[in-house]
């Protein structure tokens, strides 16, 4: 008979089996990375490819495992980009590019396709703040002729991460942390930065992130990017290599960081309010798409590789060629229906547009559809209003959650009982079909990282040299503030380390404001500048829709009030009038003045720009209001225009501006108008509306940020 003692192997003792497993958790590879069915992982920081700059295999499992557990873990609303706002519009090209590409909609200069954009911010849930510093996501979805493409991009350039296997590990630093679920809509905390800390290939993105594309001043102002480069077929098979701008027609404007903290405040939907009321206003908002074109021939003539998401094509090198233009022209009617189920992948796509090898673009094509099919309920999403195609859809897919097509016939392919429908669309050749690049992949089954993937810092030093000095400053603060929010020591120290080789300097004045030493001085790169990637340099011309202030009280000049509002309307401002209270002020003599907002509801932070009329009584009561003292004191410290009349200047010195600018001397160097009462108000409103088209004066005295 065999051993049943509780020491022998075939042991059925009631703790036998808790016996063996608790010696199994005290050997050494208990704290072995495992997948979920125990089995220990040597890498989960490359995904399986064939060769070094291969494509993504299928059959890597733990790949598959560690995204599709990652894509299911919030429900129902997206993992990350949960809060957005969208609308619908069209897509217009400038001309045929046929030389380059197949792909019908952009085949023909001036037609029309069907749009819905997509705008959101990443880390937050749906009940966060519009202003948080954080990525915004900006995603198209083209409704053609040949099924829906979509290009699924942000408004930054390129990513924290080189390999969609990361992504997981990613997001879960960056979100909440698990133990107080805080912090909200941000990533200013310990798992975060330690992630970035021990994750050199998201310097590059880090500088942007601290810089102020990270905090746009309106969805309507910012640049969107495609990330990664995709690849242009055309017709007979012919590549080129292919990276998507969108540039927006009212240039590319930010907030500053303190404006950002309480505009969250004041307005927690300040983004989506200000895209909704300028579609609902006639004032639709336009982008510009261009494109940066390589040809195939010229895939290793960068010295950085072009399927790395960490990367940017300076535009020096390679010039960006406007090929159309994007209008939104109608919100959505209802919010759930179509914001919120709007369903984007980045696998959605038509013939003449394909792939890379780019390791993050070839996990986001599995992850995509997959999160889809839990946060939606099921396979038939495509069906929903939003994301159903104007393309005629065939195919013999069937049943399951939210079917709403009823099929006829058989659902099987080949088949006689049918016609043979529907059969293969690419029998016999024909345009409209997609047909995958044809690309020769030798290699071996390995998950490694390339060579050429290794440069983590030279183009984050690109950056930090391309930026003003105003930028830089910015950069500096946000770097403080959000390393100041982490408590573990090791990772400030270790992150000033990896700034040092970007920028000494930088790496020295951040670890000033932590409370650190300078970090060593590393063999530092070297990079040049590119002027494109300045905000000063995107400023775009005119006011339209920019926003201004009038402070007024019984006493107000009303003439002058009409004069300034006729002009800057005339250019395409919005002028409101804010007072103590709703309803009407008196004039100087004695006419009615109506008030479009009352200030205790407002704050500066929500204009662009601030009118401070004449009138000794109206000025006098200002000056005794705080909330008026504060709304032109935080306009200067914003950097924002200010054109103050007559006895207006006495509210200057109560917000206790510098004595200089309230006198006038240089002033409107610095953004300030200030007229004595007798020089006419059409004037000086017409000089005003030139200095709010160039939306900031960063440079001011005594300007906190």
């Amino acid at each position: 008979m065999p051993d049943r003692s509780a020491s022998g192997r075939g042991s059925s003792g009631p703790d036998a089996k808790d016996q063996q497993l608790d010696r199994f958790r005290a050997a050494p590879r208990h704290d072995a990375l495992t997948t979920d069915q125990g089995v220990r992982v040597d890498d989960t920081d490359n995904a399986l490819r064939a060769g070094h700059r291969g494509p993504t295999l299928l059959e890597d499992f733990h790949n598959r495992e560690k995204i599709t557990h990652f894509d299911h873990e919030r429900i129902p609303e997206r993992v990350v980009h949960a809060r957005g706002a969208g609308a619908y519009g069209y897509f217009e090209p400038y001309e045929s590019l046929s030389e380059y590409t197949c792909a019908d909609f952009l085949a023909e200069a001036g037609r029309r396709t069907p749009v819905f954009v997509r705008f959101s911010t990443v880390q937050g849930p749906r009940g966060s703040a519009d202003t948080v510093r954080d990525v915004r996501g900006f995603a198209t979805k083209f409704y053609t002729r040949e099924g829906n493409y979509d290009l699924v991009g942000n408004n930054m350039p390129v990513f924290f991460i080189q390999d969609a296997v990361k992504f997981p590990d990613f997001v879960h630093a960056v979100k909440m942390e698990p133990h107080n679920e805080m912090p909200t809509g941000a990533s200013a905390h310990d798992t975060f930065w330690d992630f970035c800390s021990l994750q050199p290939e998201s310097t590059h993105m880090l500088m942007w992130l601290m810089s102020d594309r990270a905090i746009p001043r309106s969805f309507r102002m910012m640049q969107g990017f495609g990330v990664h480069t995709f690849r242009f077929v055309t017709a007979d098979g012919r590549g080129t290599f292919v990276k998507f701008h969108w540039k927006p027609v009212l240039g590319v404007h930010s907030l500053v960081w303190d404006e950002a903290q309480i505009a969250a405040g004041r307005d927690p939907d300040f983004n989506r309010r200000d895209l909704w009321e300028a579609i609902e206003a006639g004032e639709y908002p336009e982008w510009e798409l261009g494109v940066q074109l390589v040809p195939e021939e010229d895939e290793f003539a960068f010295d950085f590789d072009l399927l790395d998401a960490t990367k940017i094509i300076p535009e020096e090198q390679v010039p960006v060629r406007p090929v159309g233009r994007l209008v939104l022209d109608r919100n959505p009617q209802n919010f759930f229906a179509e914001t919120e189920q709007v369903a984007f992948h980045t696998a959605n796509v038509v013939p003449g547009i394909d792939f890379t090898n780019d390791p993050l673009l070839q996990g986001r094509n599995f992850s995509y559809l997959d999160t889809q099919l839990i946060r939606l309920g099921g396979p038939n999403f495509s069906q929903l209003p939003v994301n159903r195609p104007i393309a005629d859809v065939h195919h013999n897919h069937r049943d399951g959650f939210g079917q709403q097509v009823i099929h006829p016939g058989t659902n099987y392919f080949p088949n006689s009982l049918g016609g043979g429908c529907p059969a293969h669309a690419g029998a016999g050749g024909g345009a409209g079909v997609f047909r995958h690049y044809a690309e020769r992949v030798d290699g071996d089954k390995i998950r490694v990282r390339s060579e050429s993937f290794k440069d983590h810092y030279s183009q984050a030093a690109l950056f930090w040299n391309s930026m003003a000095d105003w930028e830089r400053r910015h950069i500096v603060e946000a770097f403080r503030f959000e390393l100041g929010k982490v408590d573990a020591v090791e990772v400030r120290e270790r992150m000033t380390g990896n700034l040092a080789h970007v920028n000494q300097d930088l790496a020295a004045e951040v670890a000033e404001g932590l409370g650190l030493p300078a970090p060593a001085p590393v063999g530092g790169v070297t990079a040049a500048a590119s002027p494109a990637l300045s905000q000063e340099n995107l400023a775009g011309t005119g006011i339209r829709t920019r926003k201004v202030a009038v402070l007024a009280a019984d006493g107000t000049d009303t003439g002058q009030v009409t004069a300034v509002r006729d002009r800057l309307t005339a250019r395409g401002a919005i002028v409101e009038v804010l007072a103590a209270k709703d309803g009407t002020v008196q004039g100087a003599g004695g006419e009615p003045l109506d008030v479009d907002r009352a200030l205790p509801t407002m704050g500066s932070v929500l204009y662009d720009a601030v009118v401070v009329p004449d009138g000794a009584q109206a000025v006098s009561a200002l000056a005794a209001d705080p909330a008026a003292v504060r709304f032109v004191e935080e306009a200067y410290r914003h950097g924002k225009p200010l054109a103050v009349l007559g006895d207006g200047t006495r509210l200057l010195t109560a917000a206790r501006l510098p004595e200089d600018v309230v006198l006038g001397e240089s002033a409107p160097g610095y953004g300030v108008f200030t007229g004595n009462g007798t020089a006419p108000a059409e004037d000086l409103a017409d000089a005003f509306a030139e200095a709010i088209g160039q939306h900031r004066f960063p440079h001011r005295p005594g300007l906190l940020n």
